[in-house]
């Protein structure tokens, strides 16, 4: 299966934010989304673990909403939540999936070639097994964690910056770094050849979302 790249199919690159339900909560979960997109982060993925599909439904919808064509929307791990989004004709852009979740090559299927598949890989295994899917297949990477963060209590053992350039030099996909970053590691993480930085607790967790969010766009530059 070839799938033909769609101008309709942005690579996420730069901030890329995981709204995560944990960290942000129900109250501001959609306003701290909003103040992100507004200091200039382009890419948000809602990610809420332990919600219903129906709760993350509604959150994922509500994101799309208050964002409108201002930031590519990515919904974690649910395919059927996606689907059920775009059916309802929210603008949503894509899934994320992790290790355990519905096979790529699958979810390329279901969720048709203009949607963004992205995948989460941490080893060098995981990397060639990406890299042998049909192309086209996977759209970007989530790589790490560079760090040990809370958010991913279950994560492997961190990278380093070190280890994350070693696995984005393997592949000739976009690599978004992910796991305890600051905005002090940003001009780092892109000389290692990350595409972009994903962080949650960074602007979920900030009393100041917005001045959190610009610290962190500012930081990874144009």
């Amino acid at each position: 299966m070839t799938v033909e790249l769609s101008d309709r199919r942005p690579t996420p690159s730069g901030v890329y934010f995981v709204a995560d339900h944990a960290v942000c909560g129900d109250g501001r979960f959609v306003e701290v989304v909003r103040q992100a997109v507004a200091a200039g982060v382009r890419t948000v993925q809602v990610r809420d673990k332990l919600g219903s599909a129906a709760r993350q439904l509604e959150l994922l919808s509500a994101v799309a909403r208050a964002v409108g064509d201002r930031a590519t929307v990515i919904m974690n791990d649910r395919v059927d939540v996606f689907l059920a989004a775009h059916a309802a004709h929210a603008l949503v852009h894509g899934v994320h999936l992790g290790q355990h979740d519905v096979p790529a090559v699958l979810a390329r299927r279901l969720v048709g070639a203009e949607a963004i598949v992205g995948v989460s890989a941490q080893t060098p295994q995981q990397f060639d097994e990406i890299e042998r899917l049909p192309p086209g297949c996977v759209d970007y990477l989530g790589v790490g964690a560079v760090r040990e963060t809370p958010t991913k209590p279950d994560h492997p053992a961190p990278l380093g910056i070190e280890g994350l350039g070693a696995l984005v030099a393997s592949t000739t996909l976009p690599c978004i770094a992910i796991g305890g970053i600051e905005a002090d590691d940003l001009p780092a993480l892109r000389r290692a050849g990350a595409a972009g930085v994903a962080v949650a607790s960074a602007i979920g967790g900030a009393d100041d979302a917005h001045g959190a969010a610009r610290r962190l766009v500012t930081a990874w530059g144009p």
